[in-house]
């Protein structure tokens, strides 16, 4: 079967490439540059930790050595501190690190990589579709024509996929405008990010606005400053004058010694494609959506495009295509997207807009800085993971469903299994393979080898039922997991987002949940068969 085709060699693209390679399916990627990155510093990325652990699986290298976990967060207001946060156990703390540091560790993973084809100066100028296939047009020297069994356009917020597809791409232009610089400095908060409002050094007009100063390793800081709204030319001589202002401002005195490294002007757009799907071309990232503004990161979200893209294609492209798990990818990212922006343009008005009445609302100042800290630290409605609970992969109601705090759609808990060789793993190790899940919550068996209990209690039933099911998955045992009771059954899918918990082994249950993760029936001989395996396991 032909190649996935990949166009644009970005974040999401190579991550989207190197998720499909570990899951047996090969890839062209297309790339319109040379296949190297100019290292910009002040252009960065904040990874939460699901995305982290993402990141770091389909590397293979942990990313902490390449960015900075931060020590903690504050907020400001003139001179009072609003609101502070020590990352810990209970709030894992957000990854920062450059973007061409990223994609760097993620081209080196793709260079070792026998189903990945990186086609460097390839920029797409035409494509067609056929029932079997999709051909993609590259122009250059010599014009290129490349075959493939579907094509993910992940090129960008110009992106010619989506142009090329005529998919309309509405929404908002220049809502939110920063001046950015990366300077190797000291910071009288050490490893801890900050968002300064109303300073005191600047307490009037439209420029008053705010600071974001964010660490990066090596005494590195990414600084933002909110620019007012209009198309202003930020000169250097301005962006040099906000620095100095700003680090004697922290100072208390003269300005401190800096190094200026890179600067830039960021501007945030906020736009949701219609449509993510046309037959057999999908787009993911940028190409996608826009979003960024009161601290939100859209290139996360672009990482979570190919996480749930990945395992979908890869089924398609192993077994056939299945237009129902396939379309669900736009079901459930553009929702999620679409959320997210809406609960963004909700407040923007609240948080930029200023004056008038809400300016002598008790509290609503506090309000607002509460409101950005979720963009920038991934909670609440701004900042948090969407989940997928409209999904058409969850199943309808099952007879023994068990309620958890995670609710089906949302992202599982890590917690420490004992994977089917006997060894100790964490859950997420075990994600991205292209396999559903089957973790069974057995307390007492951490302190046992496998061989021993294997083959004892419920356990030879559970393992009749998971070989059963229409979809390959693997066995795994947790001690514990949180507001599960002993022998409860979860089902998990290969993004690590929950289908269904249920109260003990229910082979009935856990077949139709497999069934619809994967979204619904399988082949009729394959479901047949599959079908009986399950009612003897039952029996």
């Amino acid at each position: 079967m032909d190649p996935v085709i990949i166009v644009g060699a970005g974040p999401v693209g190579l991550a989207l490439a190197l998720a499909l390679a570990r899951q047996e399916v090969p890839c062209v990627v297309l790339d319109e540059g040379a296949g190297k990155d100019e290292p910009r510093p002040a252009r960065t990325v904040v990874l939460r930790e699901e995305t982290a652990a993402l990141m770091e699986r389909l590397t293979g290298v942990p990313l902490v050595h390449a960015g900075l976990r931060w020590a903690g967060w504050r907020s400001m207001r003139r001179k009072q501190v609003t609101a502070e946060v020590a990352f810990g156990d209970t709030e894992p703390a957000p990854l920062h690190i450059a973007q061409h540091v990223l994609t760097g560790a993620l081209r080196a993973a793709l260079a070792g990589e026998r189903l990945v084809e990186v086609a460097a100066n390839s920029r797409l100028d035409a494509m067609e579709q056929e029932p079997s296939g999709v051909a993609a047009h590259t122009r250059g020297a010599t014009g290129t024509w490349w075959r493939g069994s579907y094509l993910v356009g992940c090129d960008g917020s110009r992106s010619t996929v989506r142009k090329l597809q005529d998919i309309r791409f509405p929404g908002r232009t220049a809502v939110e405008r920063h001046a950015v610089a990366a300077l190797r400095t000291e910071l009288p908060w050490h490893d801890e990010a900050l968002l300064h409002r109303t300073p005191p050094w600047r307490t009037s007009g439209p420029s008053a606005g705010e600071i974001t100063a964010r660490p990066l390793p090596d005494g590195v800081w990414r600084l933002d400053w909110l620019l007012p709204p209009g198309k202003d030319l930020v000169t250097p001589e301005l962006l040099l004058g906000r620095i100095r202002e700003t680090l004697a401002g922290w100072a208390g005195g003269p300005t401190p010694p800096y190094e200026l490294l890179d600067t830039g002007v960021h501007t945030v757009h906020h736009r949701l494609a219609r449509r993510w799907r046309a037959d057999r071309v999908f787009l993911a990232g940028d190409a996608a959506h826009l979003l960024g503004a009161l601290g939100t990161h859209g290139l996360e979200e672009g990482l979570r495009d190919a996480d749930n893209l990945a395992w979908k294609l890869a089924l398609a492209w192993h077994h056939g295509p299945h237009e129902a798990l396939l379309d669900s990818y736009q079901t459930e990212r553009r929702a999620v997207v679409a959320a997210r922006l809406r609960a963004a343009d909700q407040a923007l008005p609240l948080v930029r807009g200023g004056g008038g009445l809400r300016s002598y609302v008790p509290g609503s100042a506090r309000g607002h800085d509460a409101l950005l800290m979720d963009g920038h630290l991934g909670r609440g409605a701004l900042g948090a993971p969407g989940t997928y609970a409209g999904s058409p992969l969850t199943p309808g109601r099952l007879e023994g469903e068990t309620p958890l705090p995670t609710d089906p759609g949302s992202a599982v808990t890590d917690v420490r299994v004992t994977a089917e060789d006997g060894t100790f793993v964490r859950l997420r190790d075990r994600l991205g393979r292209g396999a559903l899940l089957v973790v069974l919550i057995a307390p007492g068996t951490g302190v046992w080898e496998r061989r021993h209990w294997v083959s004892a209690g419920i356990m030879p039933r559970l393992a009749a039922a998971v070989s059963a099911l229409p979809h390959r998955a693997e066995l795994l045992v947790a001690e514990s997991y949180p507001g599960a009771a002993a022998h409860t059954v979860l089902l998990v899918r290969p993004d690590g987002h929950l289908v269904t918990a249920l109260s003990g082994v229910r082979p009935a249950d856990l077949y139709a949940a497999a069934q619809a993760a994967v979204g619904g029936p399988a082949a009729a001989g394959a479901e047949t068969d599959a079908t009986a395996d399950a009612g003897a396991a039952s029996r």
